[in-house]
């Protein structure tokens, strides 16, 4: 999220709050680094109170990671095409920087070359058609022109004017589901591999736990 060179900063810098998260994620991968060397200096001192620490902080993360896959899995609901709509027709402005759910969605659009959740008529009877009413789509639904390295719009007046062959057609959440669908999988087994290291992790812990005299 910090290095990536896309629109994905504007997502994080757009709220402080979420350009926070990623330190708090950042300290976090730190935290489990002298957490692993705890683990390895209490196994190789044999030292108890050193196993004992490793084998309650992996516990607590363990449960957190359980606890995150239930809650996502109690909350599905909440990320439906449907939802998402409703909340861009609420809530999308257009042009406002300020508006945390505006930039993240100029910022999709524009890095997705998409253009609302299910297509561009998600804009009808929306709060963008309010405050701009002689316009049909927002600019961030714009084609860009083909050119290599030409980041200009191919034709704007007529993309905000709702014409087809100059605005971006496909919705944003097939465009975003087919580019991620390729590390689902992976990011499903390496979950699965993650929690079974863990588990193995607290047993041998414990074992060595009970084994030193």
């Amino acid at each position: 999220m910090l290095v990536d060179p896309t629109d994905f900063r504007e997502i994080v810098a757009a709220n402080p709050l979420l350009f926070t998260g990623v330190y708090i994620i950042l300290a976090m991968g730190g935290m489990l680094f002298l957490l692993g060397f705890l683990g390895c200096c209490g196994a190789l001192r044999e030292n108890k109170c050193l196993l004992l620490f490793f084998f309650i902080f992996i516990l607590m993360i363990f449960l957190a990671e359980l606890a995150t896959a239930i809650l996502a899995f109690i909350f599905r609901e909440q990320l439906t095409k449907e939802s998402f709509t409703k909340e861009l027709r609420k809530h999308y402005q257009g042009y406002n920087s300020s508006d945390v759910l505006t930039t993240t969605w100029n910022a999709i659009m524009r890095t997705f070359d998409c253009c609302g959740v299910n297509s561009p008529e998600d804009f009808e009877e929306s709060l963008f058609r309010v405050l701009h009413t002689s316009e049909v789509v927002p600019e961030a639904c714009c084609r860009k022109n083909s050119h290599l390295g030409d980041v200009s719009l191919s034709n704007k007046d007529e993309c905000l004017s709702g014409n087809m062959l100059y605005r971006n057609n496909k919705g944003c959440y097939s465009s975003v589901v087919d580019y991620f669908e390729m590390y689902i999988y992976v990011a499903g087994a390496l979950a699965i591999v993650v929690l079974t290291i863990e588990l193995f992790a607290m047993i041998f812990a414990m074992c060595l736990f009970k084994g030193i005299q």
